[in-house]
């Protein structure tokens, strides 16, 4: 067993290149995040784009699932919200309970609904979780889903010249 990968050995100029696009494009998110959402979502879109740009032939690569789970993980966010804010609040006291609670609906939301519409896009699960966290709000979701729109265009545009990392 090898630590370094034997295809990088060969050829590691597509693990440089896009290694390098990805650090290109997150530091233009990471210069906004801080006015526009908490730094918690960040993980998500940082999954994404190392999807992206690792595995750019693979089924959770494409557009379709990028930008629809993440879409999917601001709904499954937004249902664990109202349900953090609404009348449960009242039922069940305990501050940490709650919070669990909300945050496994959340995902066992954005799983159900991910897989129901062909959404899939693991990280997009977490988009939920991150959602509860830094607080629902508007700048966030129209952060997320244009970042998501943003990496997708990317994407295509550079998908001729990117190759599967593995």
């Amino acid at each position: 067993m090898e630590i370094i990968d034997s295809h990088f050995k060969k050829n590691p100029r597509p693990y440089i290149l896009q290694s390098l696009v990805a650090l290109a494009v997150f530091f233009i998110v990471l210069l906004f995040v801080e006015r526009v959402t908490q730094v918690v979502i960040v993980a998500a879109l940082g999954a994404s784009t190392f999807i992206i740009f690792s595995m750019p032939y693979s089924i959770t690569a494409q557009p379709r699932r990028l930008i629809g789970g993440h879409i999917v993980g601001l709904l499954a966010g937004t249902a664990g919200h109202f349900f953090l804010t609404g009348s449960f609040t009242g039922v069940i006291n305990d501050p940490v309970l709650l919070s669990a609670m909300t945050f496994a609906l959340a995902i066992a939301l954005a799983m159900f609904l991910m897989s129901i519409t062909n959404t899939e896009h693991p990280p997009a699960a977490a988009t939920s979780i991150g959602l509860l966290t830094a607080g629902w709000s508007w700048a966030t979701i129209l952060f997320v889903v244009l970042f998501a729109v943003l990496l997708s265009i990317i994407h295509r545009g550079l998908r001729r010249w990117l190759v599967d990392l593995f």
